[in-house]
């Protein structure tokens, strides 16, 4: 099938890659340095398993993405509405958008801009843009996807390209439970500048991130959301099974990018506030890197 993959950071470059090795036409949309390095020289895939340059197409433009049967949604959250209005021109009827983006709201926030049928999903996997057209991966890489009229057909190919899918009734839940280990672990990596098996080694850790899953886990009970089983276990296996993987907010304030903070701790104060529910390490969380935002930007503003 033809895929495009708008937002093509490291995460939707990752399951398009995986999805050209197996034959499929993909078209890349992001970045303009990016783009031009995937054009001249193919995007690097490294893994722990290979290391290869994959030839796909690349473009700067939403137009690229005219003609595709799948659209993997990777743009930031903060992006969300602005992405969804520049595709709405190109895309068929039947094209079918899987929403791969951080928090919880995205594919309602892109279903208000698209008529096409949009279908959310959760994504675990570790990946980092090690240069222009070059993505690493950590670890990890599979997918929970929400049932759609596509849903089948679409877990069969990206099953048959090596990527693991499951396709799952609640969604919600599982997307809340990603908002939770995003909470615990984005933040203090972005604060600190270590990767996940590093943070939890620090004194008292253990217990922050306990505090700060127990407040998410407070507000997305009164949100009435239904959590699956073991999260305690799914936030240690984090830096367990991705040890040297630094959070996507972390790489955004390595590189002076405003991050999607707002739409993670950031969420969880909105929630609390409104259902009553008190908040204030993931407040704590949120401002400290909000500063950090603002360290950079005026940063920038002096050079």
């Amino acid at each position: 099938m033809k895929i495009a993959v708008m937002g093509a950071g490291a995460v939707g470059c990752y399951y398009g890659a995986m999805l050209a090795r197996q034959g499929h036409e993909v078209v890349l949309i992001g970045r303009a340095l990016h783009v031009d390095a995937v054009l001249g020289q193919g995007l690097r895939l490294e893994t722990a398993d290979f290391d290869q340059r994959i030839k796909l197409a690349a473009s700067t433009e939403a137009s690229a993405a005219k003609g595709a049967e799948l659209v993997l949604f990777c743009v930031k959250s903060t992006d969300t509405e602005a992405a969804g209005a520049l595709l709405a021109p190109w895309l068929a009827p039947q094209t079918l958008v899987l929403c791969l983006q951080n928090g919880v709201d995205n594919a309602d926030r892109l279903r208000g801009v698209l008529p096409q049928e949009v279908a959310a999903a959760v994504v675990y996997v570790a990946t980092e843009m090690a240069g222009p057209g070059h993505v690493k991966h950590h670890g990890r890489g599979e997918l929970v996807i929400e049932p759609s009229s596509g849903s089948g057909a679409l877990a069969q190919a990206l099953a048959e390209a090596g990527v693991p899918v499951e396709i799952s009734d609640n969604v919600r839940g599982a997307l809340w439970a990603k908002l939770i280990l995003n909470c615990a672990y984005n933040a203090l990596s972005a604060i600190t500048q270590l990767p996940y098996g590093r943070i939890v080694a620090g004194v008292g850790v253990a217990e922050v991130l306990r505090d700060i899953v127990a407040e998410c886990v407070a507000v997305a009970e009164a949100d009435g959301v239904r959590l699956p089983a073991g999260l305690d276990i799914a936030v240690r296996r984090i830096a367990e099974t991705m040890p040297t993987q630094y959070s996507s907010t972390a790489q955004d304030l390595a590189r002076g990018r405003a991050s999607e903070i707002d739409h993670l701790n950031g969420y969880i104060l909105q929630r609390g506030a409104l259902l009553g529910v008190a908040t204030p390490v993931n407040r704590v969380l949120h401002t400290l890197v909000r500063l950090l935002e603002r360290k950079n930007d005026e940063a920038k503003f002096k050079t």
